[in-house]
């Protein structure tokens, strides 16, 4: 598909695009069970680590930090009891996996290099696409982490900025289990703060602009299934906690210009033996 000009004018005045039947039922299912067989493979012996929006600096660990060319796994805050056991099951604990999984998954690789995303991002001013980082959020029954305001750009900056995200509702999202919220217009407030590697270890923010979001302004984003929801860098957004019984399953995708500049002090860096590709597909042995 190609978007027309008063979708264009929408991105430009708002910040997102929804995009409704962008994927068939069946692409979201299989992208779900590729998730699952991911999860039912993983032994998290010695690899707990979990996903928090609250405390990112402390919680950047180095399986996270290291995460940008692998294919990982992060609990929920709320995953674990006292004594360090999981309240719920491995399959119903984990918050996300990230960030590679295009890049090392076939099934990921397929759904990621469509030639209807390639126009997208190409219609959006990406000229020269490099994938950066996937993730699959579960948003789980009951437990499903909040993700607090947030711009992409802080954590994903490119100089000059040009990167765009993309949002698959692989589930029906809605308010009562955890949908996206935006502030339309918010990406024209300017970019607030960066997330950073610190010398020798860790990470920390670069603050620009401490003023508070307008957060009376954030209005829910309501979505099918196969909905893909495309969000700006600046674009200030976030997803209320998931407390009711149904999961709310999506996959997001970050691709970023070949021609702008991807700082070494962004927290997700890659090694020189895998480094970032396009559009094209490349099959990979499972």
């Amino acid at each position: 598909m190609t978007l027309n000009p008063e979708q264009i004018a929408a991105y430009d005045r708002d910040g997102f695009l929804v995009l409704e039947h962008f994927v068939d039922q069946s692409a979201c299912d299989s992208l779900r069970a590729g998730a699952e067989e991911l999860v039912r493979d993983f032994d998290p012996a010695g690899a707990v680590s979990i996903f928090s929006t609250h405390e990112q600096t402390r919680t950047s660990d180095d399986y996270f930090l290291e995460s940008g060319d692998k294919i990982r796994f992060f609990f929920e805050e709320n995953a674990f009891l006292p004594d360090g056991s999981l309240r719920q099951t491995k399959e119903r604990s984990i918050n996300k996996i990230g960030h590679a999984l295009h890049d090392l998954d076939p099934v990921f690789d397929f759904f990621s290099r469509t030639a209807e995303l390639k126009q997208l991002v190409s219609d959006l001013g990406i000229v020269d696409p490099l994938l950066l980082q996937s993730m699959y959020i579960f948003k789980q029954p009951r437990i499903g982490g909040e993700v607090t305001c947030h711009q992409d750009a802080t954590f994903l900056f490119t100089e000059p900025l040009r990167m765009v995200g993309v949002w698959f509702a692989l589930e029906d999202a809605g308010v009562d289990n955890g949908c996206l919220w935006a502030i339309p217009g918010g990406h024209k407030l300017g970019l607030k703060s960066r997330f950073l590697r610190s010398e020798g270890s860790g990470t920390r923010f670069e603050v620009f602009d401490d003023t508070p979001w307008p957060e009376e302004k954030l209005q829910p984003l309501e979505v099918k299934k196969g909905t893909l929801i495309v969000l700006h860098g600046l674009l200030p957004h976030l997803s209320r906690g998931n407390r009711s019984p149904k999961s709310r399953h999506a996959y997001t995708l970050h691709v970023i210009d070949a021609s702008a500049q991807y700082p070494k002090d962004n927290w997700l860096q890659r090694s020189t033996e895998m480094p970032l590709r396009g559009f094209q597909l490349q099959h990979v042995a499972e």
